[in-house]
């Protein structure tokens, strides 16, 4: 078994490594990535600070230079440079003797006329005469493994100690000048940022961590959405198979019915009749559930193809009235057509399907109306560029949050008022889809107990009639 079959068996397995992985390799690239630029930073620094510390260096050796036969000069020079306060912590001027060099002036006065030994001084002495060493004291005492504190700091704090030989006024090497220069004010302002650094670092990997916790749990919701995805599509090719599967049997049923029903096979007792037509009546329930099904199933899967035309609605809308005259005059409803005065536009729409639309909202109408009327009329808007087509009841009406959900499948409106009203839920949702494939719009108005106002709009299609 290769990898990708590995993953594609085990999606749960895979998903719990990748969102481990990603929490800790994010987080700890985002860590050393900030210390390596914190490194960087240092190291940077101190190259700066060791450019700028041989500078000093070389600038009070000029000063001092051409005084070494006076030592009583020099360390009057060194007193002032001291009182200047510009960072030095301590000036030396040794001269060599017997692999060793004598302090001959010195800020520190307990330091005159010691004799010191250090491999960094001999070193410094072999440096070309404008040359020198400077070094950070931390790189000092490691050499040295002395004056440290338990971190491995100088006791005396952090300095920079430059040496570099002095010359007489031939060139030759007279006396090794040696500075200690204070970096506390740029430690501390290293230690601050890079304190800051560290917080920031922290608080960002808690961000990024639960960020990530929150993404693996958004995974989750990711394979959840497909297998729900995947049940919805397997229920909706079961609801197309079903759907086509029952239409044949009950259109046999009915067809059976209708040929008792017309003596066909024999005369027909009263009693027997009666039965057969409620058993027709639900048979016909039964294939209109069947078609809704199936033209639910095409909508959803793209499969439901209009015959665009464009045509006189006139027609059109006089068939439905005409084909739902029964239904209202059985509740004994009055159906009006207002027929409109002039000339229509055309409209761009699939004959069968408005026909649909019509007497589905026309039954709509007239099942939900106790009493009074269903008007429906057609009227051009916008100087002819659109049909808008109503249709009006003095039925039961509806609420507010009612009307939002009227549209979605299988939503019903539910109450004391619709509980024996039969219905599936799915007749507007069909309509809503017709229309807009016909780029129309539909619009319904209602309120409680007055009743329902349904607007159909479409576009006019210019047309030679």
């Amino acid at each position: 078994m290769n990898i990708k079959e590995f993953l594609n068996n085990n999606k749960e397995v895979a998903q719990i490594i990748y969102g481990t992985a990603l929490v800790i390799l994010i987080p700890l690239l985002i860590v050393l990535n900030t210390v390596f630029i914190i490194k960087k930073y240092n190291q940077s620094l101190d190259l700066s600070l060791q450019r700028q510390a041989l500078s000093v260096g070389r600038a009070i050796s000029v000063l001092m230079e051409n005084d070494l036969p006076w030592v009583d000069f020099i360390q009057f020079k060194i007193d002032l440079l001291m009182a200047g306060g510009i960072g030095l912590e301590e000036i030396c001027v040794l001269k060599p003797a017997d692999n060793e060099f004598t302090v001959i002036a010195s800020s520190n006065e307990e330091k005159i006329g010691t004799a010191l030994t250090s491999y960094y001084y001999e070193q410094a002495w072999s440096q070309a005469g404008d040359s020198g060493l400077a070094t950070d004291s931390l790189k000092l005492a490691e050499q040295t493994a002395t004056g440290t504190d338990a971190a491995g700091r100088p006791a005396d704090g952090r300095f920079w100690l430059v040496a570099m030989p002095m010359n007489d006024g031939s060139g030759a090497k007279q006396a090794l000048l040696t500075i200690k220069l204070s970096s506390k004010i740029v430690d501390d302002l290293t230690e601050y940022n890079r304190n800051f650094s560290v917080y920031l670092l922290i608080g960002t990997v808690f961000i990024v961590i639960l960020f990530l916790l929150a993404a693996v749990r958004m995974w989750d919701y990711v394979f959840l959405y497909r297998r729900v995805k995947a049940v919805d599509r397997m229920k909706d090719e079961f609801i197309a198979m079903a759907s086509h599967e029952l239409r044949s049997p009950v259109a046999g049923i009915r067809g059976y019915i209708s040929m008792i029903l017309d003596g066909t096979f024999g005369p027909v007792n009263q009693k027997t009749g009666d039965c057969l037509k409620t058993v027709q009546g639900a048979a016909g329930r039964l294939t209109g559930l069947v078609e809704d099904l199936l033209d639910v199933s095409r909508i959803e899967q793209g499969r439901l193809k209009l015959n665009l035309k464009a045509q006189d609605p006139m027609p059109l809308v006089g068939n439905a009235v005409a084909e739902m005259a029964g239904q209202a005059e059985e509740k004994k409803l009055a159906l009006n057509y207002t027929t409109p005065a002039g000339e229509l536009p055309f409209i761009k729409v699939d004959a069968l399907y408005l026909r649909q639309i019509l007497v589905n909202l026309l039954s709509n109408a007239i099942k939900y109306t106790q009493a009074g009327s269903v008007e429906l009329s057609v009227e051009k808007k916008q100087n002819g560029k659109a049909l808008e087509i109503r249709i009006k009841d003095t039925g039961i009406g509806m609420s507010k949050n009612e009307r939002a959900r009227l549209f979605e499948k299988f939503y019903r409106v539910k109450n004391e008022k619709t509980g024996r009203i039969p219905g599936t839920g799915l007749g507007l949702y069909i309509v809503k889809q017709l229309i807009e494939m016909m780029d129309g719009r539909i619009t319904i108005e209602s309120v409680e107990d007055v009743g329902t106002l349904v607007k159909l709009r479409f576009p006019a299609a210019f047309a030679e009639k």
